[in-house]
């Protein structure tokens, strides 16, 4: 290893991202705009839902609402503003 990389401190971040809906906790893989994938899908229907992006000790959290819920049979859900 060169010596301009070793003296170098390295940082990686944890960083996990949830769907709160009424009242459980869903992993999400991915989050984009207007849209998320979910780890494994289960059937929820429409309604508001909270997101959790948490960057080590730093947690946002904000409204959403899944106009189309979520079928199991797929991982993307489509999200909207909420209040």
């Amino acid at each position: 290893m060169s010596p301009e990389f070793s003296n170098r401190g390295g940082h990686s971040a944890d960083v996990r991202i949830s769907l709160i809906l009424n009242g459980d906790t869903i992993p999400v893989a991915q989050l984009g705009p207007g849209f998320l994938l979910l780890e494994k899908p289960i059937e929820r229907p429409p309604g508001p839902a909270s997101i959790i992006f948490r960057v080590d000790q730093t947690e946002e959290r904000w409204n959403v609402r899944l106009p189309d819920g979520i079928s199991a049979g797929s991982k993307r859900v489509t999200i909207v503003a909420g209040d």
